[in-house]
């Protein structure tokens, strides 16, 4: 008799930071082979599904998915943004799950936490980018926004230039910026955190890289407070005026397609005729790759602007439930052990 029996791997959050898998350099990895691979046509990316619970406050839920031909990999994040979560309940804003299955077989191969994964991808690709547009040994780094993608963010940065020095912070609260500092300084004791209390020009004031990470709708960079050569990663949706777009001499996206039919400050100068598709010097992966060079002087100033890639979420998850795996990490789930109609006593339970 054919084998009947179909489980998954189940890994938490905890098993994945357990067995190795909160590493950044893991993660860059995983995000550069993965956009290698979609610029090779080894990628399955279609659209993702998004619904959406209240216009106004953007609480939602999104379906992504994604295929690594070459790995023989589907995989699927399910991620739910509710911005209004810290304010309302002290909760976090953003949690995840990822589903990967073989395409072979088709069975599952793991389910698993994607809070983590979701988190690095965007840090990863950020220094990914940062790798390409930044100056060559950047000293000083300046966040306007001081939360969890803040953190990660500056977790991705260091691993990518680990002679960063400089740490500047501007939150929306003193206290908000006393809670990075107290988390972060003890992963990075060589780095001089500097609080801006709020001064959010103090902020990024002589920062050879920008990171902007707020659930805020407004433009809070301004573009005279970026200095000769900085380098600018946008993630959230309008955190900068348009100037600092129209000043830069490189705009890269991840993909500019999917940029330009959201809500972020590109996006909007797109809908009003500020830019046009001939002002974007390219994609992410085209400087991966090598078909366009990244930076090419030290005064250019280069703006980043990332929207999300489902394959680059799959690609990290794949290489953390690989690690995972050869840890014993996690727990077996059984999802059945044998087909429907071969269960004993089946018409005692059967309803009809």
């Amino acid at each position: 008799m054919a084998q009947e029996e179909i489980s998954s791997l189940f890994l938490s959050q905890e098993d994945l930071i357990n067995s190795g898998c909160f590493d950044m350099k893991l993660a860059i990895s995983a995000a550069e082979e993965g956009l290698k691979a979609f610029m090779n046509g080894e990628i399955l990316f279609p659209d993702k599904t998004v619904q959406i619970f209240d216009t106004h406050t953007q609480e939602r839920i999104n379906c992504l998915p994604a295929t690594l031909l070459s790995k023989k990999v589907c995989g699927m994040k399910w991620v739910s943004v509710f911005p209004e979560n810290p304010s309302r309940f002290g909760l976090q804003n953003l949690s995840a799950v990822i589903l990967l299955s073989g395409i072979e077989k088709g069975f599952p191969l793991c389910f698993m936490d994607g809070t983590l994964c979701s988190n690095m991808r965007v840090a990863a690709i950020g220094a990914i980018a940062a790798k390409h547009l930044a100056v060559q040994d950047p000293e000083t780094i300046g966040f306007i926004g001081v939360g969890e993608q803040a953190k990660m963010h500056l977790v991705g940065m260091k691993s990518a230039f680990p002679k960063i020095k400089f740490c500047q912070l501007g939150g929306k609260n003193p206290e908000e910026e006393k809670d990075f500092i107290s988390q972060m300084q003890p992963l990075f004791p060589d780095m001089d955190f500097r609080p801006a209390g709020t001064d959010l020009q103090k902020a990024v004031d002589h920062s050879d890289i920008i990171v902007t990470a707020t659930t805020a709708y407004a433009p809070l960079l301004k573009a005279s407070w970026m200095k000769e050569g900085a380098f600018y990663s946008h993630i959230g949706g309008w955190e900068d005026e348009f100037d600092v777009a129209l000043q830069c001499e490189k705009i890269v996206c991840d993909d500019w397609e999917a940029v330009k039919h959201r809500d972020q400050t590109l996006a909007m100068m797109y809908s009003e005729g500020k830019i046009s598709d001939g002002d974007i010097y390219g994609n992410l992966g085209e400087l991966v790759i090598g078909e366009k060079p990244g930076r090419e002087d030290n005064t250019e100033k280069a703006y980043f602007n990332a929207v999300g890639l489902s394959y680059i979420d799959i690609s990290i998850a794949f290489e953390m439930f690989r690690r995972a795996e050869t840890s014993n990490a996690g727990r077996e789930l059984m999802l059945q052990e044998k087909m429907i109609f071969r269960h004993e006593n089946l018409a005692e339970k059967l309803k009809v």
